[in-house]
């Protein structure tokens, strides 16, 4: 029997030996890793499934840019050991990832994959046709999951990973030559 969990630091290794597994190399080619590439994954949104000691699934969910600056998550990747499939493991981490999301207020989800697979965790095309990712992708993959009615109306544009936050000078401070936090409108 599997157990879900939040993914701990120690898992790292046992996390990309599966993605390895279940993808091989061309998993680091993928338009939605060029969202991933050197970043974090959204806090407390990171999951694993476990067997006897041992990593047999991982999720993870990433703060992404659904266009014109609207915020919602990138589900991805998805892995389930080759020997553990067809067990209910990677539908259970997606049902767990996404109930958290919700619970911790995220409107939306988006992800690159199968329909006839993601389409029983409500996820369609519905609300991405006027959506892009960098590089080349097969715009049907591209899926959508409203957490929050309404969350992604009207959604348009490249979907790009949040621009990290920066320093810079406030006026009133760099007359004294200190460092104050972005502002935001």
């Amino acid at each position: 029997m599997f157990a879900i969990r939040h993914e701990k630091p120690s898992d790292a290794t046992a996390r990309e030996t599966l993605l390895d597994a279940a993808y091989g190399p061309v998993r680091l080619t993928k338009p939605s890793e060029r969202l991933r590439t050197a970043r974090r994954p959204a806090q407390g949104l990171t999951f694993v499934a476990s067997e006897d000691g041992r990593i047999v699934g991982t999720v993870r969910l990433w703060t992404i840019s659904a266009g014109a600056g609207r915020p919602a998550l990138l589900l991805g990747p998805l892995a389930v050991h080759p020997d553990c499939r067809n067990r209910g493991i990677g539908s259970a981490l997606v049902r767990h990832a996404l109930a958290e999301a919700s619970r911790r207020g995220h409107g939306a989800v988006l992800l690159v994959g199968d329909a006839s697979y993601y389409g029983r965790f409500g996820f369609s095309a519905e609300h991405t046709g006027r959506l892009w990712l960098p590089g080349p992708y097969e715009q049907h993959r591209l899926l959508g999951r409203e957490l929050a009615s309404g969350a992604l109306d009207g959604a348009h544009g490249l979907i790009q990973a949040p621009k990290p936050a920066t320093k810079r000078l406030v006026p009133a401070l760099a007359r004294r030559g200190r460092w104050a936090k972005p502002q935001t409108a």
